[in-house]
């Protein structure tokens, strides 16, 4: 009897620590950057989205994002950035930083 629990202990452990660590996964992957800004933005090409496209894509992955006209307003961890469809260039916008109004 006691050497079933010591298998039954092992597959337990087993699958805490799998979850634990997709908890940690998840909980760090959360905390968007501009380096996860950039990969998501390179990934794909579409030379016909609008801001209003590329703003719900953004939401999508949980960045904050609201489309402004012809560009796209993005809040990454306090700052500011303009987001602007590109074209037929690589990825689906050219990111710069918001110049603030005075």
């Amino acid at each position: 009897m006691a050497q079933m629990i010591k298998p039954k202990m092992r597959i337990i452990f087993a699958i805490l620590t799998i979850i634990l660590a997709g908890l940690l996964h998840t909980a760090s992957a959360s905390g968007n950057d501009i380096l996860e800004l950039r990969e998501r933005i390179f990934s794909f090409d579409d030379p016909r989205i609008t801001a209003q496209d590329l703003a719900f894509f953004l939401l999508t992955h949980n960045f904050d994002a609201k489309p402004m006209g012809d560009y796209v307003e993005l809040n990454l961890n306090g700052a500011i950035y303009n987001l602007v469809p590109n074209g037929d260039k690589p990825g689906l916008c050219d990111i710069s930083p918001a110049i603030p109004q005075v």
